[in-house]
């Protein structure tokens, strides 16, 4: 081959080659994204899913029923609050893994999802008086979130 069929072939894996290595790196960074994004749902999935599998554990607390809350002992009254405290961080690390103002898409998707795990339980009116204790200490962005949401729920009746 002569130097200028050499040069030609030069320029054509510049022109054309090197766009395409670039345009698949940046499609298997995108599908490598979307990856890490649904296996961070899942797990949080099934976080919350070992977190009412505590709430079925402990009937008695009634934290899945929307009627009138019964009296409770002291020692039921501390097994809630505490169970509160799980939900409030499992709601936290969702609200820092995977919210982001700008979402689209599945992204979007999946937050609203937690989103309206957080509006039922803000709907729970013992939940919302114990915000203020549960949320010390807690993200700010988080906080101001997910007290607007409570604010929301203020307002509404459960169903």
């Amino acid at each position: 081959m002569s130097i200028a069929t050499w040069e030609l072939l030069s320029y054509v894996v510049t022109v054309i080659g090197l766009p395409l290595a670039i345009l698949t790196f940046v499609l298997e960074q995108r599908k490598e994204r979307e990856n890490e994004d649904e296996e961070v749902y899942q797990l949080l999935a099934d976080n919350y899913t070992d977190f009412l599998k505590l709430v079925m554990a402990n009937p008695d607390l009634q934290l899945r029923s929307h009627r009138g809350a019964l009296p409770m002992t002291a020692e039921q009254e501390e097994r809630k609050l505490v169970l509160f405290e799980i939900l409030i961080s499992l709601f936290e690390r969702a609200y820092l893994l995977a919210y982001d103002p700008d979402m689209r898409g599945k992204r979007l998707r999946r937050w609203m999802s937690w989103e309206d795990y957080m509006r039922e339980w803000c709907l729970r009116e013992d939940f919302r008086q114990h915000l203020p204790r549960l949320l010390v200490g807690e993200d700010a962005d988080f906080v101001a979130h997910i007290t607007r949401i409570a604010q929301e729920m203020t307002q509404q009746k459960p169903a």
